[in-house]
């Protein structure tokens, strides 16, 4: 399988879906700057200061995004092992699927099954619809619901959610799907939950955006209510976390 990823891709996918943002922001910053010219001191050096911020937090949000996705070899998934082994592995994604073929890449003697739990009714964000449309789910991808996955007590030896947890925004839901993976999962079988964390990291990097995200402490209790043991928890750059999850008793 060929490379997938390409330069700039990431950075690029986020201005790609939400452009609509950036637009509202850059419109703001020059509406800022033009009223300065109807103003006095001090309303006029408030203004500015109010666009110099604006702006800064728009290039430190996408310059960060470069650092995640596109140069910190995030999407190289180095702390995944290669696997020669004939696992069944699930990659659960959110409508929006960047992750499958290099995962399918990386275990390349296994079985894996890719799973969506986009819900258009739930999510309806335009940028995830945008998404969708530029990166339509690989063919085989079987559409669940967060309350039931379509496999048996204890087949799946490897869950993947990369970047897709946090859609499911609802605590009691949240749990509920945790509580499903638990049941398919093996015995000794791994689920692996990498995510930004809202915290002093994301907080300067996306200012009100971090709120998007979920707490380590609230992600915790997740695990804890699903009966599942955070077994490791790796920091693959400063603003992602990646928590290997066993069954409540067993470790790595």
């Amino acid at each position: 399988m060929g490379k997938v990823r390409k330069p700039f891709q990431g950075v690029f996918n986020i201005i790609r879906f939400n452009w609509h943002f950036y637009v509202i922001a850059i419109a703001l910053c020059i509406g800022l700057n033009g009223i300065q010219y109807f103003v006095d001191f001090p309303l006029k050096y408030f203004l500015g200061i109010s666009s110099i911020i604006l702006f800064s937090a728009i290039v430190i949000s996408l310059f960060s995004s470069y650092y995640i996705y596109d140069f910190s070899g995030l999407y190289q998934f180095k702390w995944i092992k290669k696997n020669h082994h004939k696992d069944n592995i699930l990659n659960i994604n959110a409508g929006f699927d960047e992750t499958s073929e290099l995962i399918i890449n990386r275990n390349s003697s296994s079985k894996v099954s890719v799973l969506d739990f986009y819900d258009p009714l739930k999510h309806t964000e335009v940028s995830i619809k945008r998404a969708r449309k530029a990166f339509p789910p690989l063919a085989k991808t079987i559409s669940i619901q967060t309350n039931r996955i379509p496999f048996e007590d204890n087949s799946i030896d490897k869950i993947y959610l990369i970047l897709s947890a946090h859609e499911i925004r609802d605590k009691k839901e949240q749990i509920q799907f945790f509580t499903e993976l638990n049941r398919v999962l093996t015995t000794p079988g791994k689920i692996f939950i990498t995510e930004h964390l809202r915290d002093i990291p994301n907080l300067l990097a996306y200012n009100i955006g971090v709120f998007h995200f979920f707490s380590r402490s609230s992600w915790l209790n997740t695990f804890k209510n699903s009966h599942l043991k955070v077994s490791s928890e790796l920091k693959n750059t400063p603003f992602i976390s990646t928590f290997t999850l066993t069954k409540n008793g067993n470790s790595l």
